[in-house]
């Protein structure tokens, strides 16, 4: 079995800066993580390596430094990296991210693609679905388990609101997978030694099979228009007082704000 996992390098911070001119995020002085979310599909791939036998390639999109994510795969137990590196996507928005990514794919050899639920830097969701989409695959989100049965097929678990459901998925398909199901393994020293002697493959535009139209700020239907962090609320009070006094209050207080 082949397996294809999708990966992000994302800014290790909850603490988001916007630049107000270009409405992008500011990564300059802030550390990069792998994602998350998939940093758990990558973990179920590298279970169902355990359990199968299956051969693992991950892929990421963006600037030479996450070059860094991949060493990390690598040094967790993967046998193939692959970074699309390549001026023409820039400016990519999730349309143009996941058809470039399909792109790549539909160059290899796979039996299960998995990706990460959302991206922290993004919280869309949308990659891993479109990229499904752009594929002609089945896709199954909020994955918490797989397994993969002798006649080819994927048994999936997936995260529902307030229930757990299980689905049988015929053949290839696109899972996205959620974070808090999966305790990443950590990387091995001997893992992290021979991750440097590995190579990642860099893919350009050239070696997809893509209409260029379609990559970067050119293929993104999507524009910014603004851009800025959650505002903080002010610091709420705390009253101690009885059942009555508690109504008053409240009432005072919405009258204060001229909700009543």
């Amino acid at each position: 079995m082949n397996i294809i996992v999708c990966i992000k390098q994302v800014p290790d911070t909850t603490e988001i800066k916007i630049d107000p001119v270009k409405n992008t995020l500011i990564r300059e002085g802030v550390p990069s993580i792998m994602n998350p979310d998939d940093k758990g599909g990558l973990e179920l791939a590298l279970q169902m390596k355990d359990k199968y036998g299956a051969n693992v390639t991950v892929i990421t999109m963006g600037p030479p430094q996450a070059d860094l994510i991949l060493r990390e795969a690598f040094a967790m137990g993967v046998d193939r990296a692959i970074l699309l590196s390549d001026r023409k996507f820039a400016g990519a928005d999730t349309l143009a991210t996941s058809y470039a990514l399909a792109g790549a794919i539909k160059t290899l050899d796979y039996d299960l693609i998995i990706a990460g639920r959302q991206a922290i830097d993004g919280d869309t969701a949308q990659v891993g679905p479109e990229m499904a989409e752009h594929l002609g695959l089945p896709q199954v989100s909020y994955v918490i388990d797989a397994e993969r049965e002798k006649n080819g097929n994927f048994i999936v678990k997936k995260e529902n609101e307030d229930s757990v459901q299980t689905l049988e998925v015929e053949g290839k398909c696109v899972l996205t997978v959620l974070a808090s199901a999966f305790e990443a393994r950590y990387m091995t020293v001997a893992g992290i030694v021979d991750a440097y002697d590995k190579e990642v493959e860099v893919w350009g535009a050239d070696k997809l099979d893509v209409d260029e139209n379609k990559l970067g700020l050119k293929g993104s239907p999507t524009k910014v228009w603004q851009s800025f962090p959650k505002q903080l609320k002010a610091p709420g009070e705390v009253f101690e007082v009885s059942e009555e006094e508690a109504v008053e209050l409240i009432v005072k207080k919405l009258k204060e704000k001229h909700l009543i």
